[in-house]
C-alpha cells in the first residue's frame, strides 16, 4: 500500500451508477465511508469506463466525497482519464447479473492486475466462483441438489425430495426462486420457464425448513470470520429471506455449526485471491458463495457495534502491503 505524506491511499472502487446505489444500506458506501474516515481518497469507476489502451487498461475515475446523509449521500468531482495501476487498490463492487460484459470487466481487471494492480477480489477467482455453482466443491456441506437442464432429471429430483427449492444460476436477491412440492400442479410449467424449455441449467436443492429461522450470511475478510451472521428471516408466507425479497435482518453471533463451516472456507478462498466472501446457511447446509458485491456490513454493524467496513479495510491494507 502507497501511503502518501499525509497518510492517504487512492481506492478505486468500480460500482453499478452512483444514483442508483441505496446509501443507508449499501455495503460498499459503508467501505467508502470508513476509507475516508482513515483519510483514504475514494473514486468511482463506472464498469462500462473500462478500457484496454496505449497498452494498459484505462477508466474515467471520479473523485468522490462521501456524506453521511444517506439521500444526498456523495460530491462527485468530474471524471479524470486514469490507468488502474494509478490506485493503490481497486475494488470489483459490481452487481450481477454476471453476463459477458461482467466476464470481460474480469479479463481487463486482470490485465491491469498483470500490470501491478491491486484488484479485489483477484478478477480470476471471481470468474472462477460462480456463486450458485462454486457449493459444488463441498458436497458434505450442502442440501440435496441437482444441476440440470433436462427436465426428466428435475422432475425425478422433485418426486425423490418431495419439497424443492429450483433457481436459476445466474440470479441474485431471491430473483426467480420457486418453492416446488411434490403435488404442485404448476411443476411442470415452473421446470419448463426456469430452464426455457431444456436450455438452460437450473439448481434444484432439498428445502430446508430451517429458513424460518433465517438465510444466514457470514461474511468472511481476509482468510477471518466476521463472529456475527445476519439472518434474513422471511416474512410470512414467504420462503425467501433475501432483503430484496421482504425478508428481515437479525444479526446474531455464530452457531457451532456455522463458525465450523466458516472456518472450513475461509483460509481456503482467501489463498484463492478471494478478499471478501459471503457465505449463504440455512440451518447448518451451505447453499451458496457469493463473491462479487457481498452485502450486509450496515445491517451487521448497526446492530452490533462491530466495524465490518473496518474490519474489511483492515484485510485489505495488509494484502496490498504484502
Amino acid at each position: 500500500m502507497l501511503f502518501r505524506d499525509n497518510g492517504a491511499v487512492k481506492l478505486a472502487f468500480v460500482l453499478d451508477p452512483l444514483e442508483h446505489i441505496k446509501a443507508y444500506k449499501d455495503s460498499s458506501v459503508a467501505m467508502m465511508r470508513a476509507a475516508q474516515a482513515r483519510g483514504h481518497e475514494v473514486f468511482a469507476i463506472m464498469r462500462p469506463a473500462l478500457a484496454w489502451r496505449e497498452g494498459a487498461v484505462h477508466a474515467a475515475a471520479s473523485r468522490l466525497t462521501v456524506r453521511t446523509d444517506h439521500q444526498d449521500w456523495f460530491e462527485a468531482q468530474a471524471p479524470q482519464d486514469t490507468s488502474l495501476t494509478g490506485f493503490d487498490a481497486v475494488l470489483m463492487r459490481q452487481d450481477p447479473p454476471f453476463d459477458i460484459e461482467y466476464i470481460a470487466a474480469t479479463w481487463l481487471l486482470e490485465r491491469a492486475q498483470a500490470a501491478g494492480a491491486h484488484v479485489f477480489n483477484d478478477p480470476r477467482a471471481v470468474r472462477d466462483h460462480s456463486e450458485k455453482l462454486a457449493i459444488l466443491e463441498f458436497p458434505q456441506l450442502i442440501p440435496d441438489t441437482v444441476v440440470a437442464r433436462e427436465a426428466e432429471i428435475l422432475q425425478a429430483f422433485i418426486e425423490a425430495s418431495g419439497d424443492t427449492i429450483l433457481k436459476p444460476l445466474d440470479g441474485m436477491g431471491g430473483s426467480q426462486i420457486f418453492r416446488v412440492r411434490r403435488d404442485d400442479p404448476n411443476r411442470n410449467v415452473i421446470v419448463e420457464t426456469l430452464t426455457e424449455h431444456g436450455s438452460r441449467s437450473i439448481m434444484a436443492q432439498r428445502f430446508l425448513p430451517a429458513i424460518a429461522q433465517g438465510d444466514k450470511r457470514i461474511l468472511l475478510i481476509g482468510g477471518e470470520v466476521v463472529p456475527f451472521a445476519l439472518a434474513r428471516i422471511p416474512k410470512s408466507g414467504e420462503t425467501r429471506g433475501n432483503l430484496a425479497a421482504g425478508g428481515t435482518g437479525v444479526a446474531q453471533p455464530l452457531s457451532a455449526s456455522d463458525r465450523a463451516i466458516a472456518d472450513q472456507l475461509a483460509p481456503l478462498l482467501h489463498a484463492r485471491g478471494i478478499l471478501l466472501a459471503g457465505i449463504d446457511v440455512i440451518g447448518n447446509r451451505l447453499t451458496e458463495i457469493n463473491v462479487t458485491s457481498p452485502t450486509c456490513f450496515v445491517e451487521i454493524t448497526q446492530q452490533t457495534g462491530f466495524s465490518v467496513a473496518g474490519m474489511f479495510l483492515d484485510a485489505m491494507e495488509r494484502a496490498c502491503a504484502a
